[in-house]
């Protein structure tokens, strides 16, 4: 192929490629939680949690990046050093700061109270309590700690620009690895921030595939599944269809009174709840 040969540009197509560019304060976080039973942990521990308002503390964080590592050949051809890829290799950790609110101290509460979570340590539990000489740490299982994690990089005409397209980052199985030391001082004052190490085994770009696409991902996969079926695999659907089977069988039985609607009405929500919570 013949070599590129440089070309003259007009003022307008230079300012039209160059004059737009990115900027780094317009981002957003999502930090999702565990997939266990990570709120009642949470609320029994008695930590506050406000999702939204945790994402919008977030001040800093970073695009992650990754590289292919090669393996060398050198004997397949005389003289000529080739390099095969074999792995993608990711960061191994992506650093998230926050700012830290001075009602409930929410970032640090929540990464301390997850980590707590992952080693089951707690001031009541099999391994005792926290406080004990002799308490152990006893690790639950990875599936059961693991959540998500999405950075979102925009432009400040995101609603204006209908061209504009958001860069998503979306991780998968986070969780944080470590929450570094805050120092605080009887010097001038400074904000309180909270930096926290999340690991992740990989990262993908979402493009936000609409319709039937969407399934797809297995993070929207699990999250249909988890609105669609009950506990125990039963499709609310049927609990609902059951429910309202039986609580218009009841109102035609007792008529069209008021008493028989309401009757029917409950017999609707208790049938419903008996068929969800059957296994």
């Amino acid at each position: 192929m013949a070599p590129a040969q440089p070309r003259s540009r007009s003022l307008s197509e230079v300012k039209a490629s160059l004059l737009n560019p990115s900027t780094t304060s317009h981002f957003q976080v999502m930090v999702g939680q565990p997939s266990g039973n990570f709120r009642q942990f949470i609320s029994a521990v008695g930590a506050f949690t406000d999702q939204d308002r945790l994402n919008m503390m977030c001040c800093e964080a970073a695009l992650p990046g990754s590289q292919l590592a090669t393996s060398e050949l050198t004997d397949d051809f005389s003289g000529v050093t080739e390099r095969h890829v074999y792995r993608r290799i990711y960061d191994d950790r992506i650093d998230i700061t926050f700012y830290t609110d001075a009602e409930q101290y929410l970032p640090i509460r929540y990464f301390e109270a997850w980590m707590n979570y992952i080693t089951n340590e707690s001031t009541s539990g099999p391994q005792g309590s926290v406080k004990d000489p002799n308490f152990y740490y006893r690790m639950k299982f990875p599936n059961s700690y693991k959540g998500s994690l999405e950075i979102t990089k925009f432009e400040k005409n995101l609603n204006s620009n209908k061209s504009a397209k958001p860069l998503t980052y979306s991780f998968v199985n986070c969780y944080p690895l470590a929450i570094a030391s805050m120092p605080v001082s009887y010097e001038a004052s400074s904000l309180l921030k909270c930096t926290v190490s999340m690991t992740y085994s990989r990262y993908f770009i979402d493009e936000g595939l609409g319709g039937f696409a969407g399934f797809l991902d297995p993070i929207k996969q699990s999250l249909f599944n988890g609105e669609a079926f009950t506990p125990g695999g039963i499709s609310n659907v049927v609990a609902r269809a059951a429910g309202n089977t039986i609580g218009n069988t009841i109102t035609k039985s007792l008529g069209s009174g008021k008493i028989a609607g309401l009757l029917g009405n409950v017999a609707k929500s208790q049938v419903s709840e008996r068929v969800r919570n059957f296994f």
